[in-house]
């Protein structure tokens, strides 16, 4: 059993009240967008890391990271990806990685918008935590933390962290 700390568009800000939500997890996972190749620094500091580079991200965030990152935890299939879109409007790319390796989660960022929706066609979970950072039109920052027990993802908490200015 783990428990799992989603972050995404953190665009360089990083504060006390994340670390202190994901200090209750095993592993941390970012979609995209970190902004700095401090803030993955810090994540590692804390817990075990996986996460993908986003449209922001420059050079050094691409060398640590995939665009894509596919890997089993606990006994289920995950893919991270940046820009996925979501069930129903996948984009071409993120479709094809879905049909080929059917992962029971997938993870994205990037819209700034915090979904959870179970896709009934490709069977698996969705998630987008929205937006921890302080960049961005969303109004409020968030974040995901759910437990994955014997391949079955449960205890999903959605996390507001506060207004985003």
């Amino acid at each position: 059993m783990k428990r799992i700390g989603v972050v995404s568009d953190t665009h360089g800000y990083l504060d006390q009240n994340i670390l202190n939500y994901l200090s209750e997890c095993d592993e941390v996972w970012h979609a995209g967008d970190w902004g700095t190749i401090d803030i993955s620094d810090k994540l590692k500091a804390l817990k075990k890391v996986r996460g993908v580079w986003g449209n922001i991200d420059g050079r050094e965030l691409r060398i640590s990271y995939p665009e894509n990152n596919l890997f089993e935890c606990e006994g289920i299939k995950v893919l991270i990806t940046h820009i996925a879109g979501y069930p129903g409007k996948y984009t071409t790319r993120v479709k094809k990685l879905i049909q080929v390796h059917k992962p029971g989660i997938v993870v994205c960022g990037h819209s700034h918008i915090l979904k959870v929706i179970f896709d009934i066609g490709f069977n698996h979970l969705h998630l987008n935590p929205g937006a921890s950072g302080i960049i961005g039109f969303h109004q409020v920052r968030t974040l995901l933390r759910f437990t994955i027990d014997k391949s079955r993802p449960k205890e999903l908490e959605i996390v507001e962290l506060g207004k985003r200015f």
